[in-house]
């Protein structure tokens, strides 16, 4: 409640919070609006954390209210399809609160050297298991690398530039010349002729029975495509047959036929043992191997609270679904002697879905974004995707419903 207090309403708090959380945030929307230069991301960047560690406390606070919003907006857009519209601008200020408080509790040790080491741990706590907060995604963009030990080494950079004075400031700008780089053209190839049609049905009509034939007939004129162009292997989105697709007959019947000609990864709901987990289905020469979903979306997918909370969130919000269920581990597609790890969505933004890659350097990532767009989050996202794609060292191919497919090289 410290928001509306007298002392963070005062108008020079809020404005400085509000451009401090612009410039923490301007690396998504300059992406979003395919303003690209890593000159000013770098900038913006430097600028950014700079602000951060030298903006009075209220200041701060507010920032973390603006930033919240300005970077997770998005998730409100979802409750219009579980018929929870009004619940939409509640969430989003639900977030910005939220964010505002836990950036209040970075500012309980009022000190520079204290923020600096909040700021560096933050992205290590994901509340509700959400974890697409990283305050070093700005750099991902820019002349910097972004790894945890550069980002701790800016940091510190930026904090000797604050309290040094005179000439010595220098000082700090020197470890900044030495890490910056200019990476070259990635060049690498599976080989394979992969087709990824771009899908962009909205979300409200993607589940309605009276589509469900129309949407089905879409699939199958898109693989009898590729398989004409003689690709190797066509990629189609999460949930692309809107259907529990192992208890339809006569879809895998087809599907598999076809996969004697091309290797099909689609996505669908799977049931086995009254247990229902969103999938990636992959056929082959006949044959079906089915990767789990490791990792859920919080709230969307499961909901992270005890069982009592849960069996009463599912009951009054969502018409009494149970939440889906997981595989213990991973999944690797074998497609033409080429492993792909297959990742679905919120998944690929989660260190786990990355654990025991051994000698995978491709990954396959299916996504229905329509639930959000249009928003920025399909920016972020791939933004993400660019952190892990370089840390891991994989080439992601990214097939999407309703935002642009993309290939992510490290």
């Amino acid at each position: 409640m410290f928001l509306i207090k007298r002392a963070y309403s005062n108008k020079t708090n809020i404005i400085i919070g509000l451009i401090t959380a612009i410039s923490l945030s301007s690396f998504i929307y300059l992406e979003h609006y395919e303003i690209f230069s890593k000159l000013l991301n770098t900038f913006l960047a430097l600028i950014s954390f700079y602000l951060l560690l030298t903006i009075n406390k209220k200041s701060f606070v507010i920032a973390g209210f603006f930033t919240g919003v300005l970077w997770f907006y998005w998730i409100g857009n979802s409750f219009q399809y579980y018929e929870l519209e009004f619940l939409k601008y509640p969430v989003i200020i639900g977030i910005g609160l939220g964010y505002s408080l836990v950036f209040y509790f970075m500012t309980i040790v009022n000190k520079t050297w204290f923020r600096i080491l909040t700021i560096f741990l933050i992205s290590f706590v994901h509340p509700m298991g959400f974890n697409w907060f990283m305050p070093e995604l700005i750099l991902v963009n820019s002349y910097f690398p972004f790894s945890k030990a550069h980002f701790a080494l800016i940091l510190a950079s930026i904090y000797i530039f604050i309290k040094a004075h005179g000439f010595k400031k220098a000082i700090a700008i020197v470890p900044l010349i030495f890490i910056t780089y200019n990476s070259g053209i990635y060049i690498d190839s599976t080989g394979l002729k992969i087709s990824m049609p771009q899908l962009m049905t909205s979300q409200n009509q993607k589940w309605q029975q009276e589509n469900l034939a129309k949407t089905i007939d879409k699939n199958f004129n898109l693989i009898d495509n590729a398989i004409k162009e003689e690709s190797d292997l066509i990629i189609l989105p999460e949930t692309v047959f809107p259907v529990v697709l192992n208890k339809e007959e006569f879809l895998m019947d087809n599907l598999l036929k076809r996969s004697e000609h091309i290797d099909i990864i689609a996505g669908a709901i799977y049931l086995e043992d009254d247990n229902y987990y969103n999938a990636t289905y992959h056929f082959k020469k006949g044959n079906l191997d089915i990767a789990k979903k490791v990792v859920l979306v919080p709230f969307g997918e499961e909901i992270p609270l005890p069982k009592f909370l849960v069996d009463f969130i599912n009951e009054k919000f969502y018409n009494g679904a149970q939440d889906y269920k997981t595989a213990s581990k991973p999944t690797d597609f074998n497609i033409h002697g080429i492993n792909f790890r297959n990742a679905i969505c919120y998944e690929a933004t989660n260190e786990k879905i990355y654990q025991n890659l051994g000698d995978t350097k491709y990954m396959i990532v299916t996504s229905n974004n329509a639930w959000f767009t249009p928003s920025i989050e399909p920016t972020l996202q791939k933004i993400l995707l660019k952190y892990y794609a370089k840390k891991y060292g994989i080439t992601i191919f990214h097939s999407i419903n309703g935002s642009k497919n993309y290939i992510v090289r490290p």
